[in-house]
């Protein structure tokens, strides 16, 4: 149960706001919006997703650049609220096609309406965008997408002026239709891969794990039946063992999954035969399957990183990266970042010669080395030396008072677990429906870490 929901935008401005059950004073957005902004002052970092404020239970999460908020003076599950506005963000975002802030304005009318059907009286009553649509009545004004940047793993597709696949599935509202009043019959499946590896000093793997999910987003009227085939040689639970007792799941295939979950909608009355999900998809964009695998797999990057004493009050340090996938691949939005002696007082970097797109950073304020590569062709090495001037002669290992390596990255079209969609069937009601389908797969890093 809560008492508020609203929307901030990055200046804190209100564009949002439901008042469910009075209890809370009307100025909460101004109070949550500085206690935020200056969080930092007290030398915390950001602000955590819940916290407290003169009785008042503030929830929140940062989606697209916007903060959408819930407020209660009761005790409720943290989780069930922060999922609550991931989903209500999900759920407008799939009726206006763009989440920002000029289609929030432009689209408050529907918004309050949206809201008026998924909360009653501060108590949620549906968050499934299929069944509001029974409910909902106003048409979305499209905003032009030519001038948002994309959003959601999908906009990784979009870099620059060259489109890897159509955008549509970032920037499309599943309620509004193609100029001309016909709707465009079209499906979205992402396969997103988020990997955690810890990497010693020696540049051994030590911890390996890939969380990732099988996203859908559909656009196909009439609601038909698809059939999703994954790879034949899929094997579920350690040693091969499937935890869902399928007959045929045991052997060893090369794709071995620890464990998995699927979307209600989902049918596996096939799935141990031949590795097909039956569904009908529900409006909008949901996840078709989680899975989590711990087996090893290829690494997409090695990191070495060396530091050393150069003088009593000098250092050096040296960070490789290495691109372990094929040539055809590229990878973008890559950040290295390392921390490094609190006595550190100046910076110097020396990039390999002819680097292109690099950018390299001293924060001074946590002590922090950051080098950004605007992108990385697989099979490339690429090198960064720094040099480091200290206030005062090391009395300790520097080596122990600095790192370790992390790094940030996206990889499209690639996954680490080679879990493929082999093909996408949807059931035409005649011989002309063909809709279009769209296959992608993407891997982030979640936690990359390297130690020294």
């Amino acid at each position: 149960m809560i008492s508020q929901f609203f929307v901030l935008s990055q200046r804190g401005d209100n564009i949002v706001f439901r008042d469910y059950r009075g209890e809370v004073p009307k100025g909460s957005a101004e109070i949550f919006f500085r206690k935020v902004k200056f969080w930092k002052e007290d030398g915390e970092g950001d602000a955590p997703p819940v916290f407290n404020v003169d009785g008042v239970n503030y929830f929140h999460v940062k989606v697209a650049g916007l903060l959408f908020v819930a407020t209660t003076r009761v005790n409720v599950s943290p989780s069930l609220v922060l999922e609550l506005l991931q989903r209500i963000a999900r759920v407008i975002k799939d009726y206006l096609g763009i989440l920002n802030e000029d289609s929030l304005r432009k689209n408050f009318v529907l918004v309050y309406e949206l809201l008026d059907e998924v909360i009653d009286f501060g108590y949620v009553k549906t968050t499934s965008t299929e069944v509001l649509k029974s409910y909902i009545f106003n048409e979305p004004i499209v905003v032009d997408a030519a001038r948002v940047p994309s959003l959601g793993a999908a906009g990784i597709f979009m870099q620059g002026s060259k489109r890897r696949m159509p955008g549509t599935a970032v920037t499309k509202s599943v309620v509004a239709n193609e100029p001309g009043g016909r709707k465009r019959e079209e499906i979205f499946v992402d396969i997103i891969e988020k990997i955690s590896v810890t990497f010693s000093s020696s540049g051994y793997i030590l911890t390996s794990e890939i969380d990732g999910t099988i996203q859908m987003k559909s656009y196909l009227s009439g609601n038909p039946e698809i059939r999703l085939a994954l790879n034949d040689d899929l094997s579920i639970g350690r040693g091969g063992s499937s935890i869902y007792d399928y007959g045929n799941s045991s052997g060893s295939g090369s794709v071995i999954l620890d464990d998995c979950n699927f979307h209600e909608s989902v049918h596996l009355d096939n799935f141990d035969i031949d590795r097909t999900l039956a569904l009908v998809p529900p409006d909008g964009e949901f996840p078709v399957m989680n899975y989590r695998m711990t087996q090893e797999f290829r690494t997409p990057f090695r990191i070495n990183a060396l530091i050393e004493e150069v003088g009593p009050l000098k250092a050096e340090v040296i960070l490789k990266v290495c691109a372990e996938f094929t040539s055809s691949i590229t990878a973008n939005t890559i950040l290295v970042q390392m921390p490094l002696p609190t006595y550190t007082t100046r910076v110097t970097f020396e990039l390999e010669p002819g680097a292109v797109g690099n950018t390299t950073d001293f924060k001074e304020a946590n002590k922090r080395l950051e080098w950004g590569l605007k992108k990385i062709v697989g099979g490339s090495e690429h090198t960064l030396r720094a040099k480091l001037t200290f206030s005062q002669e090391s009395h300790g290992n520097i080596v122990k008072e600095s790192g370790p390596v992390s790094m940030t990255f996206t990889i499209p079209m690639y996954n680490c677990s080679r879990l493929q969609v082999k093909y996408l069937h949807i059931a035409k009601k005649s011989k002309t429906d063909n809709p279009y389908r769209w296959v992608r797969y993407v891997t982030q890093a979640n936690s990359y870490v390297a130690r020294l």
